[in-house]
């Protein structure tokens, strides 16, 4: 994403609102920053770009909680993990 084809001032995104607005509607549209002033104020994006950026934040969160759990030596193997995956699997099958 190049941000200087990005950055709009306030006055053209007041004028031209619908048209930044529809571009949204394809998937990968670049987020908007609108400037005051010559100073950047807000960044305007579509809905698909603001999930894929919520979910990526959720997903480094998740990342960066296990890497502390692992630190805190709270981890366990993926061997361990599978056997009680099975043990359980195998526990409610009886």
């Amino acid at each position: 994403m190049q941000l200087s084809t990005a950055i709009r001032p306030i006055s053209e995104v007041k004028a031209q609102a619908a048209e930044i607005i529809r571009t949204f509607s394809e998937e990968a549209a670049p987020p908007v920053i609108i400037t005051q002033n010559g100073e950047a104020k807000a960044v305007l994006m579509g809905i698909h770009e603001y999930e894929r950026m919520q979910e990526t934040l959720a997903m480094l969160k998740a990342l960066s909680l296990s890497g502390k759990s692992l630190e805190a030596g709270k981890g366990r193997s993926a061997r361990e993990v599978f056997s009680d995956l099975r043990r359980h699997e195998g526990r409610k099958a009886e």
